[in-house]
Formats: structure tokens, C-alpha cells, sequence
């Protein structure tokens, strides 16, 4: 995550589909992807999904997200997840992923949350919602706590201006749901605009980290 910078947030229902677009997300530079935790059986989606990356896409570093419970990630992690992402801090998911040396990133929206996930053994936390906090936020956290790994979500777009502000601002990685998966690509099974989009906004994040 922190080596690329980047980590495509997608979910379908369909398990064709959702090979599709890890393949052009691997192909367009992505070595870390996670499957959102959204929707009925999605379980028995990333089952699928795992069990077939490890020959399509190798060298990938599959998780999941929206995981609220310890219940949920105890499942994925025996589904083959790499990592579990939430969008809250919870202190028994950390227990049940350290227990299996998988790694947890939480969602923290203050100074207190990211200090009790880091007390927790989360390396990473993630920032958010990253549209509501901001650049100024993760500045702001990062002055007092510099050794703090911090990943946004939320409000992250394939464009250079909102790149540069988040790494200049000092994340080490970031979170990009549907402003990489446009649904009318998904739509026409356009899986070259999705590898163009992962491989220029790798280009964006490379540039912008040479000015930090």
C-alpha cells in the first residue's frame, strides 16, 4: 500500500465482473486491492475472487473493507483476505487480525481514535471520511504524531490537483472507490479506461511524492 500509494475500493455482485476489474487494475500498476464487505453473499464473491487472483493476478495483495465485527473478519481471513479495512476503529477486529498476523487499517476521525489503533498494533490508519476532514486534517494530525501511517478514503479523485493536496499533506497511501470504476465503463466492459485510470493516477502519486 505504502510502496504503490494506491488501493482501488471496489464491490460487485458479479464475480466475472469483479475479476475483470482487478485484471485491469493489476495490469495498470495495482498490487494492493480491496473488496468491500457490501451487498447479499458478498462473502462468496471474494471467495471466488481470492481463490482465482493467486493464478490471474499474481504478486496482488487482496483485502476487504467495510468490516464492522470481529465475526466478519475471522470470516474473510479464512476466505484468504490479506488485509481488513473498516470505516470505525473497533478493538476486537484489531484482537481477531493480530491473532493471524493480518494486518487491520481502521477508519479514525480524530487524534484520539488514531492513537487508540496505534496502541492496538494498526500500522496504518485510515482517514475518515476523507471528504468531510480534509488535507488540513491530516497536516494538522501528523505535526504532533509524525510517525503516524495515514491512508484517506473517501473524497479522493484521479485528478492531480486532489492527489497532490493528500500527499503533500503527508497520507502515505489512499483509498479510490467509484471515481476509478465510472459506471458507464463498468457498463461497456471498458476495463482499458479502468488500467489507464489506476496507471495514471500511479503517475500523479509518483510525481507528487518527488515534492514532499
Amino acid at each position: 500500500m505504502v510502496t504503490k500509494g494506491m488501493v482501488p475500493v471496489f464491490y460487485h455482485p458479479d464475480i466475472h465482473v469483479a475479476r475483470k476489474v482487478l485484471k485491469a487494475c493489476h495490469a495498470g500498476g495495482v498490487c494492493a486491492f480491496e473488496f468491500t464487505n457490501r451487498g447479499d453473499f458478498a462473502q462468496l464473491v471474494f471467495k471466488e475472487l481470492a481463490s482465482s487472483a493467486r493464478d490471474e493476478v499474481p504478486g496482488m495483495v487482496l483485502g476487504v473493507g467495510s468490516v464492522p465485527d470481529p465475526a466478519t473478519a475471522a470470516l474473510y481471513i479464512q476466505l484468504g483476505a490479506d488485509f481488513v479495512i473498516s470505516p470505525g476503529f473497533n478493538p476486537e477486529v484489531a484482537r481477531v487480525c493480530n491473532r493471524r498476523l493480518i494486518p487491520y487499517i481502521p477508519g479514525c476521525a480524530t487524534v484520539t481514535e488514531i492513537g487508540a489503533a496505534q496502541e492496538a498494533g494498526c500500522d496504518i490508519c485510515k482517514v475518515f471520511p476523507g471528504d468531510v476532514l480534509g488535507p488540513s486534517f491530516v497536516k494538522s494530525v501528523l505535526a504532533p504524531m509524525p510517525w503516524s501511517n495515514l491512508m484517506v478514503t473517501g473524497g479522493v479523485k484521479p485528478e492531480k490537483a486532489n492527489l497532490e493536496a493528500w500527499f503533500k499533506a503527508g497520507v502515505k497511501c489512499v483509498g479510490m472507490g467509484s471515481q476509478l470504476f465510472p459506471k458507464d465503463a463498468i457498463a461497456n466492459s471498458d476495463w482499458t479506461r479502468i488500467t489507464k485510470l489506476c496507471e495514471e493516477s500511479l503517475q500523479i502519486i509518483e510525481e507528487a511524492r518527488a515534492y514532499v
